[in-house]
């Protein structure tokens, strides 16, 4: 939450810079392209963690306890599913960036290495929490009571 003050704070220095003394700092937008990237990367588990994630309401709030189970179960597959193949990815374009010293083309040429590391570190995060989410709809679904 707190990176969102820290892009405001950026912006507002890039803005003054360059419109009223008349010296751009070129990093500013990037800086906060890379924060606003580490911002949603982060957001990820804690959004599955608080269940604030968008859900089709429509259909969902007419099924029972344990339909809203079933589903829940369904769509944590397919979203482990999809987390893992982006794991799959991102680790591969981790990789290569830590071989090849990968930079952004820009004037501030920064490097690629932490925010791909955090993207892959944020991935799994959120593969952990859907894994969590898992396990207690199963558990309700055979009619445990988990915490």
């Amino acid at each position: 939450m707190y990176l969102i003050f820290l892009m405001i704070a950026v912006l507002l220095l890039d803005a003054v810079t360059r419109n009223v003394i008349d010296i751009p700092l070129h990093w500013c937008i990037e800086f906060t392209q890379f924060t606003l990237a580490a911002y949603y990367f982060m957001g990820g588990a804690m959004t599955l963690k608080n269940e604030s994630h968008v859900r089709m309401d429509l259909f969902y709030e007419r099924l029972s306890p344990r339909g809203k189970a079933r589903l829940d179960a369904v769509t944590i597959l397919c979203l482990l599913f999809y987390l893992c193949v982006l794991l799959w990815g991102s680790v591969s374009s981790l990789e290569y960036a830590i071989q090849t010293n990968e930079k952004r083309f820009s004037m501030w040429n920064p490097s690629m290495i932490p925010i791909k590391a955090l993207m892959v570190a944020c991935i799994v995060l959120m593969i952990l929490q859907s894994l969590s989410i898992l396990a207690k709809t199963v558990g309700f679904l055979k009619g445990e009571e988990l915490a």
